[in-house]
């Protein structure tokens, strides 16, 4: 426990913020406690808002070049910190070091990113069909952003959303899972130094956090002061937080399950294939949203395929997730290993045959962690099972003979994040990322559906979410448009020729 007090010490997490409060967080690598930390009582939330307001009347004002300096620094801040806050979110999650080091790295590449993008906030200039006007588009900031983030990304995805809310204008207001709460306050603290270093520019009550259950994620949902709520997470999360703020008229940005697939082809090369299932399914434990659950595989090279994935999966090292050489550490707790139980043997009941995994391991050296095998089933058709998004090292395997059959059943799911396939013919790849194939967010050739880059947009489909965070033009979420028609002339014609007197 001393080298977890020494990261707090050095993210500026002090002792009296993490000791002595009620909200136990315990680690999934073997049940300890790791900090008590002090909510924030619901009664402060108005107030908390109140100062995001006031601040937003006077960041809106600072140029946003001059507001991606502080994103810059922000950067610099997480760089520094990376060794500290990517350990905190290996403890804290279960995490393997080296993707909770990649975690934090995505903050530093979505700091880069957003620091350029301050000076890009471009609008349109558009002609008109009156002689003496002009149109243009402008985009201004919004107000104050809600960010309410799930366990399984407890760093990056907040720095996704506030880098690009700060560069557009906008203050932010963090509500962190209460399962992973520890990952976003040092990420809050390296935003707290970079505000410091930033000066009297920064307005206060620019960035605040909140610490607690979902009682203060409703508060921020339900507010009408706030313009637009970012929330990740599952889809019935999501079912209660769209329905929210559309009713006051709020914007929204939801990130909710992916059931994600991988088509293989004949013309495949199956190593690559091997290796990007295996990161892809058994990666975090399974539990990301792009995480791969779905193998839909030809039959021609099924077996060949299958053999080569059974002998990877016999040999995984399940374990410690700080310990060198572990590639999947537990999950984040009993919950989840229940789940996967469940849909294993609903799998079983509808025809599925379990070809490894689904076993708990490690319970004598780890009776409070939950770690298990990962599992393989195989599936004679894709039944309700398949369909359902289970967050855990758990990957169904189908057969396919046609390939637009093999699209079809890709499709055939209500979620719609990631998807990729393994083929090296050149008609095959084509279909599939056309308008008639892969109906997510995000269709990858060649590569798993797990592991995104900061430069593209991120989000998918149906019961995803239909929203995008991250890369391209998500910006322009974090920002309201403006459409100006200036007229030059000495004249004052109407549009479509209308003659008024």
């Amino acid at each position: 426990m001393s080298e977890l007090s020494s990261a707090f010490q050095r993210c500026g997490i002090e002792p009296g913020e993490h000791q002595g409060g009620s909200l136990a967080v315990r680690s999934p690598v073997d049940g300890a406690e790791l900090a008590r930390l002090h909510e924030t009582p619901a009664s402060q939330v108005n107030e908390i808002i109140s100062r995001s307001k006031a601040a937003f009347l006077k960041w809106r004002n600072v140029p946003a070049p001059v507001r991606g300096e502080l994103v810059r620094l922000w950067g610099e801040e997480l760089r520094q910190a990376k060794q500290d806050i990517g350990y905190i979110v290996s403890i804290e999650v279960g995490k393997i070091i080296e993707e909770g080091l990649g975690e934090v790295q995505e903050g530093v590449d979505i700091c880069e990113f957003a620091l350029g993008q301050s000076r890009q906030l471009c609008g349109k200039t558009i002609v008109s069909e009156r002689p003496g006007h002009r149109i243009m588009e402008q985009y201004h900031p919004l107000g104050p952003v809600a960010i309410i983030t799930a366990f399984n990304f407890p760093s990056a995805v907040f720095a996704w959303n506030a880098a690009l809310a700060l560069v557009c204008g906008d203050p932010v207001i963090f509500k962190p899972s209460e399962k992973a709460p520890l990952s976003g306050i040092a990420t809050f603290k390296a935003l707290e130094r970079a505000i410091a270093r930033f000066g009297d520019k920064a307005p206060e009550g620019l960035a605040q956090i909140v610490i607690g259950k979902a009682p203060l994620a409703e508060a921020l949902v339900d507010s009408s002061s706030i313009p637009l709520v970012s929330a990740t997470g599952s889809t019935r999360m999501g079912r209660a937080v769209g329905p929210k703020v559309a009713s006051r008229f709020g914007k929204r940005i939801l990130e909710l399950g992916g059931n994600n697939a991988m088509v293989v082809t004949p013309a495949a090369d199956l190593d690559m294939a091997l290796r990007a299932i295996l990161f892809g399914a058994v990666g975090t434990a399974g539990q990301r949203c792009t995480s791969l659950r779905r193998l839909i595989v030809h039959r021609a090279v099924k077996d060949e395929l299958l053999q080569k994935l059974l002998k990877a999966y016999s040999t995984l090292r399940i374990g410690n997730p700080l310990t060198s050489g572990t590639l999947v550490g537990p999950l984040i707790d009993e919950d989840a290993y229940d789940a996967m139980q469940k849909s294993i043997r609903a799998a079983q009941e509808q025809g599925g045959k379990v070809l490894i995994g689904g076993e708990r391991a490690l319970e004598a050296e780890f009776p409070k962690g939950f770690y298990v095998h990962p599992a393989i089933v195989e599936m004679p058709e894709q039944t309700a099972i398949v369909r359902h998004e289970t967050f855990a090292p758990l990957l169904y395997v189908l057969t396919y003979d046609d390939f637009d059959n093999a699209i079809e059943v890709h499709n055939d799911v209500p979620q719609g994040l990631s998807s990729c396939i393994f083929s090296n013919d050149m008609r095959e790849v084509e279909t599939f990322i056309s308008a008639a194939g892969s109906d997510c967010g995000m269709a990858n050739v060649n590569i798993g559906p797990s592991g995104a880059e900061i430069g593209g947009a991120f989000g998918g489909e149906k019961e995803t979410g239909g929203d995008r965070e991250s890369g391209s033009d998500a910006w322009k979420q974090y920002m309201r448009r403006t459409t100006n028609t200036i007229n030059y002339s000495r004249e004052l014609p109407l549009a479509q020729g209308i003659t008024f007197v």
